[in-house]
């Protein structure tokens, strides 16, 4: 592709660029930034990834690809904003939480779409993506898009309305991991450890478990059962977490976020 183009720079934007230009799956010279107002964003990303800035918006006729990047709430006006000038041969990527591919289709016409729900973590090519397609992605284009996203994590083809899940799982899931971070070093300087220690030994202790559960491929629960000893340690924790209806909590959680992916659908 000669000519790739974000509308939208936060941090989905910068993981894939940085998943991208790092691994040389796209050369910056063919990636170029657009955003609504902060033109300071974009310098930042020129300086940092060498892409290009999008001065002009009549520019993105010539566009081979289009990724919309923006805020979910922010997605039609930009594509009222952007769709004078897109080709009907232009294709379109979407990572936005929520917005369907009848949106897109709605607001930019019949055209290839791809929408794809990654994370954050693309920017150390650990992506955990969704991927959905409508009918005029050719083969050629699927197996493109399959490969760049696989360059920056794993990626696997779904029917679009499993996205909404897939958006409250992984999609939002490093945010919980760290939320949960975050706890360990609050009760961590209770006792009176260096927030650095308590973090140094969570991040290993997560990086650890979640090795095991890709190497010795054993279920979850037969991991924590081996970790559990009869009247230990453990079993004290896991026991004040039921008291807490953990797993309630957490259901609530992914429920809550897979909710709001179909308000947003709905343009609520």
């Amino acid at each position: 592709m000669q000519k790739i183009v974000f509308i939208g720079a936060g941090s989905m934007a910068e993981a894939l660029i940085h998943g991208w230009v790092v691994n040389e799956v796209v050369q910056a010279k063919h990636v170029y930034v657009s955003n609504r107002s902060n033109r300071a964003r974009l310098e930042e990303l020129n300086v940092r990834y060498g892409v290009q800035m999008l001065d002009n918006m009549e520019e993105l006729h010539e566009a081979d690809l289009i990724i919309l990047a923006m805020k979910p709430k922010d997605a039609k006006t930009a594509m009222a904003s952007i769709a004078q000038y897109v080709s009907a041969e232009t294709a379109v990527l979407s990572v936005l939480a929520g917005i369907s591919i009848n949106t897109v289709e709605e607001c930019l016409g019949a055209r290839a779409i791809a929408r794809v729900m990654p994370n954050t973590s693309a920017t150390i090519g650990m992506s955990a993506s969704g991927i959905a397609f409508n009918e005029r992605v050719t083969k050629v284009q699927k197996a493109l898009y399959m490969q760049m996203l696989e360059a920056v994590g794993i990626v696997i083809e779904v029917e679009e309305d499993k996205l909404h899940a897939i958006t409250a799982l992984s999609g939002s899931g490093p945010a919980y991991l760290y939320y949960l971070l975050e706890a360990f070093e609050k009760v961590g300087s209770e006792f009176g450890l260096p927030k650095e220690l308590v973090r140094k030994l969570m991040v290993q202790t997560l990086a650890g478990s979640a090795e095991m559960l890709k190497t010795v491929k054993e279920e979850p629960e037969i991991l924590r059962r081996k970790v559990t000893s009869p009247g230990g340690t453990t079993e004290a924790g896991i026991r004040a977490l039921e008291s807490m209806h953990f797993n309630d909590a957490i259901a609530s959680c992914i429920r809550s976020a897979e909710t709001r992916s179909r308000e947003l659908a709905r343009g609520e």
